[in-house]
């Protein structure tokens, strides 16, 4: 059942991490932009890095998160297996989101005090 349960779990990550990078991708160039007060070629840049962090983090979380299951017997096993599982990997890319929001919000500091 654990080949299962690794299966929709890969599948529900895939699909949130590609569905909100994206949305993540899109959205957040216009945040950086505004912090950034139109240095368009240091928000792409920063955009750029950030995408490619968020997809490193949930390729390595997900893979920690499969190497440490339990096994998995029964289908409420399954179920509730799965529901933690998401649910770790959601709330560590809030966290991740916030902690990148607030590191721009010091290079926006840092990078107009000194020009």
């Amino acid at each position: 059942m654990n080949i299962l349960a690794y299966i929709i779990y890969l599948l529900i990550t895939y699909l949130v991490t590609v569905r909100v990078g994206f949305l993540f991708f899109r959205n957040g160039r216009l945040y950086i932009l505004g912090l950034l007060k139109g240095d368009g070629s240091l928000t792409d840049f920063i955009n750029k890095i950030l995408l490619v962090g968020y997809y490193l983090v949930n390729l390595g979380y997900a893979a920690l998160m499969i190497s440490c299951w339990s096994e998995v017997h029964t289908w409420l096993e399954l179920l509730t297996s799965i529901i933690t599982m998401t649910g770790r990997i959601l709330l560590t890319l809030a966290v991740m989101h916030y902690i990148n929001m607030g590191v721009i919000l010091l290079i926006k500091y840092h990078h107009f005090k000194t020009l």
